[in-house]
């Protein structure tokens, strides 16, 4: 991508790369918050993993836009992984795990998987992978991961805790009504208003909704007065329990299931399907951050699919302002005061936002499960991974203390179950010729 002097310098460039800037923003910044309350971190340690979220992210932007798969699709850390994260927490929690041994086997894991990812690009794998993620998994799994999201955001609005134990938490009425309010708001403007005051629907409702939280609840202090001590392994020195090192391979590898629903899913917009060469540089692209993720206590990373979503409702398909959003993402690590003012983003206002960006995975599943045909004899494909995936997600992992200690990370991820078995179930039987 070269970068012309006319093209930098036209406002509506830069107005729609601050769009950018906070989509990426809204979507990045409550996962390091989340996960460092959930792994128990101090601030310091939390405010480390936020740094190091603005610089990998926004360099891994801006490299997949210029040598990867040159498409405006945010590369951000994972929601599969995110949700593994933190359910991952709730299980050690009722197994009795150090939260440190927690932390320093999914570190390895996370280090591990990425150095395969990086693997699968390089000898050129993508397209077998591309092959075992057809239409039908592709459509459990974006279904099941906004089953996934929409379930941390709904937390977020309401105030409730993220990971460990539940017991005694109560919803925060005055944060969940006005995250709530937003939530509608956003949902307003981008249902009714005209098409150029709907695409900024998501920067209207985070920097309206920052402003009445800070009118109402007053400012929430900084905890480290913009100063950042870098830390690497903040959730746990590398150590080794095999049931978790074993999940988080297995998550590394359903993790490709992002790049492919992204990439697909992004095809609609432009005149070319992806090419294998787009999918090679992705996954290699991909494979980098998460092993850098596993250094500095971040949750990996995968193109995220709701830049359909993004990109559909805004209608900005440039790769520019995309550029200009994640250049901007990336000085905000560099610069600790900046991105220090901007974690003061209060998270129910981040998760009321893209609560709502999130609803589109919807569509983007519908848009997967219209390309097979589904009837009485052939609905099992797709019945038993929603259905066994999303139930096992409302069970707690008391349930599975009967099962090896191995296998329980595993077995209680509901988003993993059901990806697996969407596997599975896709690529043993022919489902079109079942009548």
């Amino acid at each position: 991508m070269i970068l012309k002097k006319h093209e930098l310098l036209h406002i509506p460039n830069w107005i729609a790369g601050l769009q950018w800037f906070f989509f990426i923003f809204a979507n990045i910044i409550v996962i390091p918050i989340t996960v460092g309350e959930a792994f128990e971190l101090s601030p310091t340690a939390i405010s480390s993993m936020i740094q190091f979220s603005f610089i990998v992210t926004g360099l891994a932007c801006m490299i997949q836009a210029f040598i990867g798969h040159h498409r405006p699709v945010l590369e951000g850390q994972s929601g599969l992984w995110w949700g593994i994260f933190l359910t991952l927490v709730t299980t050690a929690t009722a197994q009795g795990m150090p939260l440190h041994v927690l932390g320093g086997s999914l570190a390895l894991g996370v280090i591990i998987s990425g150095a395969m990812t990086i693997l699968i690009g390089a000898i050129g794998l993508g397209p077998f992978f591309a092959r075992l993620f057809k239409p039908g998994v592709m459509g459990v799994f974006v279904l099941l991961l906004g089953f996934t999201l929409i379930q941390i955001f709904l937390k977020g609005m309401l105030g409730l805790p993220f990971g460990g134990t539940d017991e005694g938490a109560l919803i925060d009425l005055p944060v969940a009504s006005l995250a709530i309010f937003i939530a509608l708001l956003v949902m307003v403007i981008s249902i009714k208003s005209p098409a150029r005051i709907r695409s900024y629907a998501l920067l209207i409702g985070m920097v309206l909704g920052w402003l009445l939280h800070y009118l109402i609840f007053g400012s929430e202090a900084s905890d480290n007065g913009g100063s950042t001590s870098y830390m690497l392994f903040p959730l746990g020195p590398l150590t080794w329990d095999t049931g978790v090192v074993l999940t988080a391979v297995l998550a590394g590898l359903l993790n490709l299931t992002n790049t492919f629903g992204a990439l697909k899913g992004s095809d609609v917009f432009y005149d070319q399907p992806t090419t294998n060469k787009q999918y090679g540089a992705s996954l290699a692209i991909t494979g980098a951050a998460n092993v850098a993720s596993g250094f500095f206590g971040l949750v990996p990373y995968a193109p995220y699919v709701s830049s359909i979503g993004f990109l559909r409702q805004t209608g900005i398909y440039d790769r520019l302002p995309f550029f200009i959003g994640s250049f901007l993402f990336f000085l905000m690590g560099i610069i600790p005061p900046v991105g220090s003012f901007f974690t003061l983003l209060p998270l129910s206002i981040g998760s009321a936002v893209l609560f709502v960006a999130y609803l589109q995975l919807f569509l983007s599943s519908f848009d997967f499960l219209k390309q097979i045909t589904l009837h009485s004899t052939n609905v099992y494909r797709v019945a038993i991974p929603i259905f066994v995936g999303g139930m096992i997600m409302t069970f707690p992992p008391s349930y599975f203390a009967s099962f090896p200690v191995m296998l329980q990370p595993f077995l209680s991820n509901g988003l993993l179950v059901g990806i697996v078995l969407a596997v599975i179930l896709e690529n043993i039987i022919d489902w079109e010729k079942v009548t």
